[in-house]
């Protein structure tokens, strides 16, 4: 009994000091790439997961050809997020143009270990009547359907990140930041095709309970912030799962601060977790909903994004 707890104590001792000195191994690895290389290797990493990184703000923003688009989205997207600890407030705008019921929403909260905000535009293939909005499946809009869209996400302690691009899914994730989404705020700008389609989303966003007063509309851009949700109601279950995720989340975000020290910026922290523990840097990039389903749809169980999420020709340390 003794001789078995001994060699289970020196293969303890074993397994810290390899730790240890793989630790330091990464550190001195990623403190001698230049800023270049780092942005360079991460915009590789995220390309697989339909993200882009942006160096200069330290976030990820999701790609106009991300493979996301295929699903599409449907109201129990959001009703299942708190249980995979996405916790966010969602302003849903529908309004009828062109012969379809668009679907213009925005989220703020927290992913996982990422603070963000998402701008999604979709549509369906007809025009639906209320009480389908919850169960129809919207199509994300074609190349030719999509908006110029700008967004401000804010905290209570000052900005956060702005990002404007003409996109039909427009984000921003950063790492390492935990935020109650009720202390975000986003100020968002749609600019539309023409003045029927300006004022259709117009009177939708009224008809989700945004004041009038805190619109601004100058040609065919509006423009309104996104602060306090309408009071929505919900189930016990699902209250239970926001706020369990949400201590699991505060817990993750201090994990990943600690894990990746010395390391101060988000780049070196990311590569870190990658080098690392990849397995958490691969859930770190999961970032938003569907990700098993579109896989399933495409006959996958293992995607490429999942399995070789590393760049090739470049080993781990």
């Amino acid at each position: 009994m003794y001789a078995a707890l001994f060699i289970l104590l020196i293969l303890a001792l074993i397994c810290m000091l390899f730790g240890h000195f793989r630790r330091k191994k990464i550190i001195c690895r990623i403190e001698c790439m230049d800023k270049c290389r780092k942005c360079s290797l991460l915009e590789e990493l995220a390309e697989p997961f339909g993200y882009a990184y942006h160096c200069c703000c330290g976030y990820f923003s999701s790609t106009v050809d991300a493979w996301q688009k295929a699903a599409g989205y449907t109201w129990f997207y959001d009703y299942m997020a708190p249980r995979f600890q996405m916790v966010f407030d969602s302003l849903p705008v529908y309004f009828n143009y062109d012969g379809k019921t668009w679907l213009i929403e925005l989220w703020k909260g927290q992913y996982g270990i990422n603070t963000g905000a998402e701008i999604g535009i979709y549509h369906a293939d007809r025009m639906l009547s209320e009480a389908e909005y919850r169960t129809a499946l919207f199509e994300a809009v074609g190349e030719n359907e999509m908006l110029p869209c700008s967004m401000e996400l804010f905290e209570e302690n000052g900005d956060f990140v702005k990002i404007s691009e003409r996109h039909w899914w427009l984000t921003a994730f950063i790492p390492g930041v935990f935020s109650q989404p009720s202390e975000l705020c986003l100020k968002a700008s749609i600019s539309f095709y023409d003045r029927e389609m300006l004022e259709a989303f117009y009177r939708g966003l009224c008809r989700a309970g945004y004041p009038e007063e805190m619109i601004t509309v100058r040609n065919l851009c509006l423009s309104f912030a996104f602060h306090r949700p309408l009071p929505e109601r919900y189930g016990l279950l699902t209250r239970f799962h926001r706020r369990l995720s949400q201590c699991l989340n505060r817990i993750y975000c201090r994990l990943f601060i600690w894990m990746t020290r010395p390391f101060v910026c988000t780049e070196d922290r990311v590569l870190f977790l990658y080098y690392y523990i990849p397995f958490c840097f691969r859930k770190l990039m999961r970032l938003r909903r569907c990700h098993r389903r579109c896989h399933k749809k495409n006959g996958c169980h293992r995607p490429k994004c999942c399995r070789r999420c590393r760049p090739r020709g470049r080993s781990k340390a």
